[in-house]
């Protein structure tokens, strides 16, 4: 009988544990993108913006990379953070295909990830002239942007911490189980 009130106990407080915990394990991720992951652009975008589900920082001097087709290399601006949207203005230069941008942040809980978004341009990207433009040149901005979608979880994502810690209650659970069951037959 004994055994069976220890088991007892012991679950309740393991999952009284596990269920204050969860919350503070939680980790951030990214929410959605500008240019939005899959997407077809017809003109290349002059900025970046990346939504998080939490505040974050900046992980190193270049958080924010794009490359692409024949080893195509965007120049990224100085990236701003305001609170959990991250920006950053772009140069594209390369030809028309698929393209990966890869970010480096840090969230509140010093949790860093890293992590991509691939989008493909359509047309190539031709670098910028070194005339500055004439009052007839104006510069054309992109008014038809694509909606942000939802970012998928990529491979470069770890399994968050509180897997293992559910993992772990289950096998802890499941060897009480198993104790109690063998303790109980030789009764």
């Amino acid at each position: 009988m004994r055994f069976k009130r220890f088991g007892a106990s012991l679950l309740v407080t393991g999952l009284a544990l596990l269920g204050t915990a969860s919350p503070a394990l939680a980790h951030s991720e990214l929410k959605s993108s500008d240019p939005a992951r899959g997407a077809s652009l017809a003109t290349p975008p002059t900025q970046v913006k990346l939504t998080f589900s939490g505040p974050v920082t900046l992980a190193d001097d270049n958080p924010i990379q794009i490359t692409g087709p024949e080893n195509a290399s965007w120049t990224v601006g100085r990236a701003e953070v305001a609170g959990t949207v991250v920006t950053a203005p772009v140069q594209a230069v390369g030809p028309a295909g698929e393209y990966t941008l890869r970010y480096k942040v840090t969230f509140d809980d010093s949790h860093a990830t890293s992590g991509s978004v691939k989008f493909n341009l359509s047309v190539a990207a031709a670098a910028p002239s070194s005339q500055a433009p004439t009052s007839s040149q104006a510069p054309q901005s992109s008014s038809a942007a694509p909606a942000p979608q939802a970012a998928e979880t990529t491979p470069d994502d770890l399994v968050p911490a509180w897997v293992w810690i559910v993992l772990a209650v289950a096998v802890v659970v499941a060897g009480i189980v198993v104790a109690l069951r063998f303790t109980r037959r030789k009764d």
